[in-house]
């Protein structure tokens, strides 16, 4: 189920305070982008993609990634369906690059430039 109540509260919001309908207009897309999930921060989108919390450990964020990637390789699924590859190709470029971006973030040294 999509969620639903940002945009009704940046509605009524964004009508108090701005007491115009150009208001609530503009609550309505600022509730919208938090229903999305636009205003997560990326790290957070990071940990979802590989299926573990916020606050897995290094291990436990190896693990899924091992996991998944395994699941999803583009090797494993090279006499598929062409669209179940496509599939999983663009799943396994999902996983690397929440992959990437978590060990960046956890090692310090690999800064993108």
């Amino acid at each position: 189920m999509r969620r639903w109540y940002g945009k009704l509260l940046g509605f009524i919001a964004g009508w108090l305070l701005m007491r115009h309908p150009a208001g609530g207009m503009i609550g309505l897309l600022i509730g919208h982008a938090f229903d999305a999930g636009w205003l997560a921060p990326r790290r957070h989108k990071d940990h979802q993609a590989l299926g573990v919390p916020p606050e897995a450990s290094q291990a436990e964020i190896d693990q899924a990634y091992r996991k998944l990637i395994s699941q999803y390789h583009p090797d494993r699924v090279a006499r598929a369906a062409p669209e179940l590859r496509a599939r999983a190709e663009a799943r396994a470029a999902e996983l690397n690059a929440a992959y990437d971006r978590l060990r960046r973030g956890r090692d310090g040294r690999k800064r993108r430039r």
